[in-house]
């Protein structure tokens, strides 16, 4: 599978120590495709990265690769650069799933390009395939409470309230990204930004 398929990547943290922080929600979606495309992520050390390759969007649907770096959040670029040369892919199919402080939880934003807005792994991919012309779905995380660190804030786990609602984010986060493949970054935009 190559050329014409779609790479989805979703950004974290390796390892159960980070698997419920805010910063794994692009893991936590990876995850949920991977499960719709009745496939398991397998280790492809040559990427340094998690994979599988099938189909999104039902029958027949569209051909992609979903994967999610084995490295942390910023050095996500190593991994992605990897990617889209194994899989002779370019950047204009490329989707990468990440969490956003500037949007409140249970929040979805898909666009193409743009800036990192402080994002590390987002800075990382930039860096490391020289654009940032691809597609993203930023998956809201809110800001943090008090005086916390953003840093703090999303290595921490999701907080009990949130992990309620957690599994419907996360289906929603794969019902857009099977639309964007499917059917387009304004449409996606017009059913799943809000």
């Amino acid at each position: 599978m190559a050329d014409d398929a779609w790479l989805v990547v979703g950004l974290g943290n390796p390892g159960p120590s980070y698997a419920g922080n805010r910063h794994n929600i692009g893991y936590m979606v990876v995850d949920e495709l991977a499960a719709r495309m009745g496939g398991k992520l397998k280790s492809a050390k040559q990427v340094q990265a998690d994979v599988t390759e099938g189909r999104l969007g039902g029958i027949p649907g569209v051909r992609a690769i979903v994967a999610r770096p084995r490295t942390y959040m910023n050095e996500s670029g190593g991994p992605v650069s990897g990617l889209l040369r194994f899989f002779k892919s370019s950047p204009a199919k490329l989707v990468v799933i990440h969490d956003e402080l500037d949007i409140g939880f249970d929040t979805l934003r898909t666009k193409f390009g743009g800036g990192d807005n402080g994002h590390n792994g987002l800075k990382s991919i930039r860096r490391s395939i020289d654009t940032g012309d691809y597609f993203r779905i930023r998956v809201g995380v809110g800001r943090p409470p008090g005086r916390q660190s953003p840093a703090d804030f999303v290595l921490d786990d999701f907080s009990s309230t949130e992990r309620k609602d957690l599994p419907f984010v996360i289906d929603r986060t794969a019902d857009a990204v099977e639309c964007l493949l499917m059917e387009g970054l304004e449409a996606t935009q017009g059913k799943y930004n809000s």
